[in-house]
């Protein structure tokens, strides 16, 4: 990486010559949900290509930001996982997805919607002040992605897998976007047969609160 500077004097410059590369900070936001095999990563990321995700694994782990270990027997794998100055990338890697997403129009045919990108989104979004005093888990099914998450006044915990007992399932597909945003209501949701919900039908109300997204910026008509 020595080779790849701005040379300037400047954080941000020195970050960016960190985790600045294509596919880097996608690997970081993989390891940020635990360690994982590099098998494991190259199914979250399903377009990069084997010599891009090995190259990109050897430079994270010179920056001190990634580091091998073997699990015990009988597992005797090995995995990836972030250091302790890795993780510190967690709020900005969050915070910058929030603000990606509130650029994001519907998913296209041929993007694809991974479970870990979806559970660090409702980590991204969370506003706790609107969970204060709440005690519901939810189940949400986007596409073949199910995930989960608990709430439990005004703390989430949020992974991947179906959640039985959930006090709401929720099938958002293509609208989870446009409900997070307030871009639709959740009674037009369900009218408009946009979601499908099983169980408590207040908590759809209270989605758009407990899981908020900026509103789209504004942009010039071309």
């Amino acid at each position: 990486m020595a080779g790849r500077t701005y040379g300037q004097y400047c954080g941000l410059a020195r970050a960016m010559e960190l985790v600045g590369e294509r596919w880097a900070m996608l690997v970081v936001r993989d390891l940020l949900l635990g360690p994982k095999r590099f098998s494991e990563l190259r199914r979250g990321l399903p377009r990069i290509p084997t010599n891009i995700l090995s190259a990109r694994l050897r430079d994270l782990e010179q920056a001190a930001i990634v580091q091998r270990r073997i699990l015990p027997r009988p597992a005797a794998a090995v995995v990836y996982e972030l250091t302790s100055y890795g993780k510190d990338l967690k709020p900005i890697v969050l915070t910058l997805g929030a603000w990606g997403a509130r650029s994001l129009d519907d998913p296209q045919p041929n993007d694809s919607v991974m479970a870990d990108a979806l559970v660090l989104a409702l980590q991204a979004t969370f506003h706790p002040e609107a969970a204060r005093g709440l005690e519901a888990t939810y189940e949400l099914h986007v596409g073949p992605v199910v995930l989960h998450a608990r709430i439990a006044d005004g703390t989430l915990d949020a992974a991947e897998g179906s959640l039985p007992g959930a006090d709401l399932v929720l099938d958002a597909g293509r609208a989870l976007k446009a409900l997070m945003a307030g871009e639709i209501s959740p009674s037009e949701a369900l009218e408009s047969g946009m979601v499908r919900i099983t169980g408590k039908p207040d908590l759809l109300a209270r989605f758009g609160d407990l899981f908020r997204l900026a509103p789209a910026p504004s942009r010039r008509p071309s």
